[in-house]
């Protein structure tokens, strides 16, 4: 067990991670639409923009660096404030989320026409990621009301 830290607050750090949770959020969003385009275009044979692939993963590797900015705060934070891990529902539902969103981003640079099993991994793996999110947003909540005094 660490020593709590005697510091004089915590909330520019909660401040951080609200950002951070309501970007990746938006990341989400964004990469949903960004895939369904991809998917509609690849099954319809349709031509699409050559900027879109790019984009899409641009906007996943910006979600995989928010969630671990996440994880760090959260340690960092919790740590922190109480010298220890494990407060809540909070922390094994968080890395879940970790991880869902790493095996999503190793899926997606696994899809070629020789690993068909790559789009199905990575589009299972997102919709799991969906319902991590709601579960890690709404244990956040609950663990913010902690800090707040």
């Amino acid at each position: 067990m660490i020593a709590a830290l005697n510091l004089p607050s915590f909330l520019w750090l909660w401040k951080i991670a609200a950002w951070s949770m309501g970007l990746s959020l938006c990341a989400y969003g964004l990469l949903g639409v960004t895939g369904a385009w991809l998917l509609v275009s690849r099954s319809a044979h349709q031509p699409r923009p050559w900027w879109l692939r790019p984009l899409h993963y641009g906007i996943g590797g910006t979600m995989v660096g928010l969630v671990l900015l996440l994880l760090a705060i959260g340690i960092v934070g919790t740590l922190g404030h109480f010298g220890s891990l494990g407060h809540s529902a909070h922390l094994p539902v968080g890395l879940l989320v970790v991880g869902l969103t790493l095996l999503s981003a190793w899926s997606a640079t696994q899809i070629s026409p020789e690993r068909p099993w790559a789009r199905s991994l990575h589009l299972g793996t997102n919709l799991v990621l969906l319902v991590g999110f709601i579960c890690v947003s709404l244990t956040g909540w609950t663990v913010v009301q902690k800090y707040l005094p």
